[in-house]
């Protein structure tokens, strides 16, 4: 045994067969077929135990790697925990600074009596300027003597300004889609500058002229401090003037009342009750089903209709009322038109109700997060209105859309206010939690805005050049739109604007630019670089955002402003 060679020794131990003595190997019946058969069982049993041991091994391995995997992952999750845990610590501490930060920003010092002023110099009337044929947002200041307009009017010119100022053509005219060209002192007018107030809201000017006409939104602002559901946030600083509640808030409130003349409706027709919860039920499947794939939204498309078509068909009774409440401008019946008849079915105008605020909480609930989720929605909103069938003398039904976007989402119409009071948040469109009657969070606030602000561009920034029916709503409601947001004084300029302005550009620009060409770049670097500059001393986090936007769009696309 000690002169074996080692291969020798590692094979001793595997060996089965009884080899031990050489006795076996001489023996008469090694050769004999029993003698063969014990040995090939003997092989056969080894390859046996060696399989299993391979086996075994194999499977031990096995097990180990995936403990070992195992081990790994739960070091990962503990690390990524350990992260969270950190950064919720950090945000804890930035919001207590942050709280504390607003609390010292709430705490006012009284200030000494103002001395007393030498009365101010009357100065000359300022026209309206109109951007799109709507006119711009005006503050309201104190009226003018009549002696002080007589002397306004006879005084001499400022020695700023000695001579009459050239006059030239605005390059801009056509673009806002006037028509005709503008002029403008020296160089073409900018849309988005404030101009100074008015100050006559009356309908006849001191020279007894009747003013140009303004666009039915800037009304309320000429008369007094904007209102939202008929509360003002500050007092008038002139005699209180008998304004024109919105026609948007109006609209809305005829569509409360239409909804519970339909649930009086259906006590008395059984077949309206029996449809009348299917239908919008069906709407709101066929709405939430929709997807941004092209092509693939054309089966929920052709269910809206249907049951818009049954409701207008008269299969399903209702009664007939008069449309011209739920819309903001006067209509006489036009040649050639659908639908000329003074009455049409109220479950038809019930579900187009029911299909804007289907709209509406598609924006809220999916766009926030995802701008581009947008689009289809906006795509399906902008056929169904300018279907020439669901018109009414000639034009769209719309407003019914609009109506609802004034209540949710006021500053696209160019309401502003504080978020620091409650008068200021009902302006902003600040929703309250119906359960408890507190503020939404801040953050779910912002959400909020920001899915309705990406919806609206995808109604507002739609292209009907190749479409055989008219734009329900023309781009020039988005010009209009961001006018009224850049317009606000920097003082005034809130969180909630920022959030609504970003909302409405990001993933929209290329369709502004094609819309408006240079003019829409010049109205993207007001919007994206002097506003938020204006605003810079703030603080407001969603300033931040406009600027960022604007360095993104350098990158991603080039374009410098």
């Amino acid at each position: 045994m000690a002169g074996s060679s080692p291969a020798s020794r590692r094979s001793q131990p595997l060996s089965s067969p009884d080899r031990s003595r050489v006795s076996s190997f001489l023996s008469e019946n090694r050769n004999t077929e029993l003698n063969h058969q014990n040995a090939l069982a003997a092989a056969a049993a080894e390859h046996d135990r060696v399989r299993e041991a391979a086996i075994r091994t194999f499977n031990e391995h096995v097990l180990e790697e995936e403990q070992k995997r195992l081990l790994e992952r739960q070091e990962s999750i503990l690390q990524q925990q350990r992260k969270e845990e950190e950064r919720i610590r950090t945000e804890e501490l930035l919001r207590v600074e942050e709280e504390r930060l607003r609390a010292l920003k709430l705490k006012t010092v009284p200030k000494l009596p103002p001395e007393p002023e030498p009365e101010p110099k009357p100065e000359p009337q300022a026209s309206p300027v109109q951007v799109n044929g709507f006119a711009a947002h005006k503050e309201p200041v104190q009226p003018v003597p009549e002696a002080s307009k007589e002397t306004a009017s006879s005084a001499k010119p400022s020695p700023l300004s000695p001579q009459q100022p050239t006059i030239l053509k605005n390059p801009f005219a056509q673009v806002n889609g006037t028509g005709s060209a503008q002029t403008s002192p020296l160089i073409p007018p900018n849309p988005f500058k404030r101009t100074e107030p008015i100050s006559q809201t009356s309908t006849q000017s001191p020279q007894g002229k009747a003013p140009g006409t303004a666009s039915p939104f800037a009304q309320s602002f000429a008369s007094g401090p904007p209102q939202q559901n008929g509360v003002s946030t500050s007092a008038p600083v002139r005699p209180p003037v008998v304004a024109d509640v919105d026609p948007y808030i109006k609209i809305h409130k005829n569509l409360k009342q239409l909804r519970a003349s339909l649930t009086e409706q259906a006590k008395r027709f059984p077949a309206l009750k029996r449809r009348m919860g299917d239908m919008r039920r069906e709407l709101r499947k066929n709405i939430g089903q929709l997807v941004g794939e092209k092509g693939g939204n054309r089966k929920q498309y052709a269910a809206i209709q249907a049951l818009l078509d049954e409701s207008l068909n008269g299969s399903v009774p209702s009664e007939l009322i008069d449309p011209s409440v739920f819309i903001t401008d006067r209509r006489e019946p036009v040649q050639g038109a659908s639908r000329n008849e003074p009455h049409l079915p109220s479950l038809f105008l019930y579900l187009l109700n029911q299909f804007s605020k289907a709209i509406i909480n598609q924006f809220i609930n999916e766009c926030g997060a995802q701008p581009k989720s947008a689009d289809p929605i906006g795509v399906t909103a902008a056929m169904i209105f300018a279907k020439d069938a669901y018109s009414w003398r000639g034009k769209t039904l719309i407003d019914i859309l609009m109506a609802k976007f004034r209540v949710v989402c006021p500053v696209l119409f160019g309401y502003r206010g504080s978020e620091k009071t409650d008068q200021g948040r009902v302006r902003l469109g600040w929703k309250k939690d119906k359960s408890s009657g507190v503020w939404i969070p801040e953050q779910q606030h912002i959400d909020r805005m920001k899915g309705l602000g990406a919806g609206y561009s995808s109604i507002a920034l739609r292209n009907f050049s190749k479409a055989s029916t008219e734009n329900p709503w023309p781009p020039r409601h988005y010009w209009t739109c961001m006018a009224k947001i850049v317009n606000t004084p920097g003082n005034e300029i809130s969180n909630t604007q920022c959030v609504v302005l970003r909302a409405i550009i990001e993933e929209n620009e290329d369709r502004f630019v094609q819309f408006y060409g240079s003019a829409a770049i010049a109205a993207l670097r007001k919007a994206l670089v002097e506003f938020p500059g204006r605003a810079s001393d703030q603080k407001l986090p969603g300033v931040a955002g406009l600027t960022v936007m604007a360095s993104m769009l350098k990158r991603d696309i080039g374009l410098e402003l």
